[in-house]
């Protein structure tokens, strides 16, 4: 695994200014790479598009929906026997009536209930990402340099300094993942390595 520090610029203009300063800074091009990381949730980790395997709002949809059958199912049985109350029916059509009021009531009843998880903002992300989009400007360092790309970086108007382990290969960050979480490097770190 290889040592990476890396920062976010908004313009690719700007990435290549820093880039320059590393180069400047003594940092060859086989260790400085550019790249644009999209915005949360746009990464086509799967050939359907997206991030996840579902919708972080739909997690609690088929629970939502199994309760919503039980209510509607309870409630239009409760309709049907009320039409034979009612109306004196013959027996048999007064179970084909509960039959079908408990059938429709099961169904609006899972349809309400599975679409309230989007409506009450019961949003349980399986992954929050927490890296911003914008140009990556990543660099392969080695211990004793980190700091001093790091600083480069920071003094071209990089945002969000982060270290990372990964795989250079070919000179670029080869297993880098956008939904990872970032591991900040702050000056803390810098003024006590």
């Amino acid at each position: 695994m290889s040592l990476i520090v890396a920062a976010r610029f908004t313009t690719f203009p700007a990435a290549e200014d820093a880039a320059q300063k590393l180069f400047d800074a003594g940092f060859v091009e086989e260790d400085v790479t550019l790249f644009f990381v999209n915005p949360r949730g746009q990464h086509a980790r799967y050939s359907i598009g997206g991030d996840t395997h579902t919708d972080a709002g739909a997690r609690d949809a088929p629970k939502r929906a199994r309760m919503g059958v039980t209510i509607g199912a309870v409630v239009g049985a409760m309709v049907g026997v009320a039409i034979f109350a009612a109306f004196s029916t013959p027996l048999l059509i007064s179970l084909i009536a509960a039959g079908v009021g408990a059938y429709v009531g099961s169904m609006v009843g899972a349809m309400s209930h599975a679409h309230e998880g989007g409506k009450t903002g019961h949003h349980l992300p399986f992954h929050e990402e927490r890296r911003d989009s914008g140009v990556l400007v990543a660099v392969h360092v080695s211990p004793d340099n980190q700091f001093d790309a790091a600083r480069v970086l920071r003094e071209a108007g990089g945002a969000a300094i982060e270290r990372a382990s990964g795989r250079w290969q070919q000179g670029r960050w080869a297993d880098f993942d956008p939904r990872k979480t970032p591991e900040p490097l702050n000056e803390f770190s810098e003024k006590h390595a």
